[in-house]
């Protein structure tokens, strides 16, 4: 269900995902937690029990399952404005690492979403993504929907617009390693044009030590 004006969200997956917290502690300690900062999480050994990935309904996944590595999807990812670009992005990073690799997960992968579901209005930046930064083959997951908008050629990027145009998120995956399926997918209920992130968790180690000390040479 989603209720755009209370800017609120849930469905039947939410019981079978782990929720990644960031709390801001020193916040108003009178008030208690204060969350600006989530993401949720399921393993492939949880799917037995829920049926499929959320990603399931809007790409094909027959790569991932296929190349027998273990899989984490990961979903809903968001941080408070006041809080991204800093270290309440990298503790995100690094939370994420740790669970990953505490259950020896191989690729993370999920959608994520350009803020209307008009994918002309995304031109610049989903053809850079397609050709800078597509999943090899072995990797590559493939929108259901179709027919699929056209993609501008190469010749017609401008590296700068499609940049400035994609949503920090998304570049923050890049910087991670993260690579993109074939295609999107226009969801109407969450007025969205989605793609499909996929990270190899190695990579995502990698660009955590990165990212902190960036972070640490900045202070």
């Amino acid at each position: 269900m989603v209720d755009h004006d209370a800017r609120l969200e849930r469905d039947a997956f939410d019981p079978y995902f782990d929720h990644l917290l960031l709390v801001d502690a020193q916040r108003d300690p009178d008030a208690g937690d204060h969350v600006v900062g989530a993401c949720r999480l399921l393993p492939d050994t949880r799917l037995a029990e829920v049926g499929q990935f959320y990603c399931d309904d809007e790409f094909d996944l027959t790569a991932l399952r296929r190349s027998g590595r273990r899989l984490l999807e990961m979903g809903r990812s968001c941080i408070d404005p006041a809080h991204r670009g800093g270290f309440g992005m990298l503790q995100i990073w690094q939370g994420l690492a740790e669970y990953a690799l505490a259950r020896e997960i191989d690729i993370l992968f999920g959608a994520a979403s350009f803020h209307s579901p008009e994918p002309r209005d995304w031109a610049q930046p989903l053809g850079w993504l397609h050709h800078h930064h597509l999943a090899p083959e072995d990797l590559r997951v493939r929108a259901r929907q179709q027919p699929q908008p056209a993609t501008l050629p190469a010749d017609a990027l401008d590296r700068k617009q499609a940049l400035m145009a994609m949503p920090s998120l998304i570049k923050a995956y890049l910087r991670l390693g993260g690579m993109v399926g074939q295609g999107v997918f226009v969801d109407h209920a969450f007025r969205t044009t989605d793609i499909c992130i996929i990270l190899d968790t190695a990579a995502l180690s990698r660009g955590a030590r990165t990212l902190a000390q960036r972070a640490e040479q900045a202070r």
